[in-house]
């Protein structure tokens, strides 16, 4: 029996067209707000994951990847990255990798700092990436895109090796995003 598509089983192709366009113009990079913001507001103001259940583009694109590409091995998540010292170990770190995205813009911003036209991978491996941006914003708009664009792919990087692994939404088990509603969740259910 096949399950009615609705127009939010597609958003897995925005989570493409956003790696395609931000290759190409990194300002594009900006869009990936839109992942950060609205999993936030469906906690805060819904106080569910709604979002992260049903309109997540990128949890939908491992599970084509994992499930209709058989890439994954359907083995459940170890227990050890379920935990919830591993979850707010990695938020926690994950957070403090966007503050200092933050910083280095703010750096571009006030003129100490040049622009970094790079994107970083896994933060270990720094790829130069000069050709998506043409000069014509101002470099710390440029700076906030590559470090967001840098974020959202070793974040993607990441869900890939686990659904390589475990199940096909295996990086949902620790996403910083998913971490961070339930959290809202429990805090805002508790009011």
């Amino acid at each position: 029996m096949n399950k009615q598509k609705h127009w939010y089983d597609y958003l897995w192709i925005a989570s493409l067209l956003y790696f395609t366009l931000g290759f190409f113009n990194i300002m594009f990079a900006w869009l990936g707000m839109l992942c950060f913001m609205i999993p936030l507001l469906f906690a805060i103001i819904g106080g569910n994951k709604h979002y992260c259940n049903k309109y997540c583009g990128r949890s939908q694109l491992f599970d084509i990847l994992g499930g209709r590409f058989r890439l994954s091995p359907n083995r459940p998540a170890p227990t050890w990255l379920r935990s919830k010292a591993f979850r707010y170990g990695f938020l926690t770190f994950f957070m403090l990798m966007f503050a200092n995205m933050l910083l280095t813009t703010y750096l571009v911003f006030d003129g100490t700092q040049v622009l970094r036209q790079s994107i970083s991978i896994l933060w270990l491996l720094r790829l130069p990436w000069q050709w998506a941006y043409d000069g014509s914003t101002a470099p710390w708009l440029a700076q906030f895109a590559f470090g967001f664009y840098s974020i959202m792919l070793t974040s993607t990087i990441m869900g890939i090796i686990t659904l390589l692994l475990t199940k096909p939404r295996g990086w949902c088990v620790y996403c910083p995003m998913g971490t961070m509603t339930q959290l809202i969740c429990k805090w805002k259910n508790q009011e």
